[in-house]
């Protein structure tokens, strides 16, 4: 399986706030490379998320701006690529909100939530969290919350799953975005 799995924290609810991003590759069923950035949303950032991820304003302060970041990883966003998140409405709901933000045109590709595969092939869990998901996988999630941790957890969902359950398992769960 090629694909990358994406996880962006954002600075409030506003889903065009994100703070950073990380993309995880693989390739041939493997890590291959990552990404991670911090992102400055030139954005208030909200208490509560703050708690959350620990992510500050004085962390970003000097980070780039969104479309300094999107230079660089655009290539990854195209019809025959697929881009994976746990819990994709949101990820793909941040990165569309924030292209809008910016007045960049949001592109086509293929996506896959690992909330929605993980329903349907691992029942009986109770939640379908990425930690409970990581926990009854024996996949290691060490910082919840930061962004590439959670990328990486969310890549080896969907690699464990290729592996138990087929690729030819998994094509439903894919969809079409933009």
């Amino acid at each position: 399986m090629n694909f990358i799995a994406m996880d962006f924290e954002t600075a409030s609810a506003k889903r065009y706030s994100a703070c950073s991003l990380a993309l995880t590759i693989v390739r041939d069923n493997q890590i291959a490379d990552e990404f991670y950035t911090l992102i400055n949303p030139q954005a208030p950032f909200f208490w509560r998320n703050v708690q959350i991820h620990g992510i500050h304003e004085r962390d970003v302060a000097d980070a780039p701006t969104f479309p300094e970041v999107w230079e660089h990883i655009k290539g990854f966003y195209t019809p025959e690529k697929l881009v994976i998140a746990h819990n994709n409405r949101f990820d793909n709901g941040v990165l569309k909100s924030t292209l809008e933000h910016y007045g960049i045109e949001p592109p086509a590709y293929q996506t896959l939530d690992t909330v929605v595969s993980s329903r349907r092939l691992l029942p009986g869990l109770g939640n379908y969290k990425l930690n409970t998901v990581c926990d009854a996988l024996n996949i290691d999630l060490h910082h919840h919350h930061n962004a590439l941790d959670d990328a990486q957890a969310c890549a080896n969902i969907l690699l464990y799953q290729g592996q138990h359950f087929g690729s030819q398992r998994l094509r439903p769960f894919i969809k079409m975005v933009g």
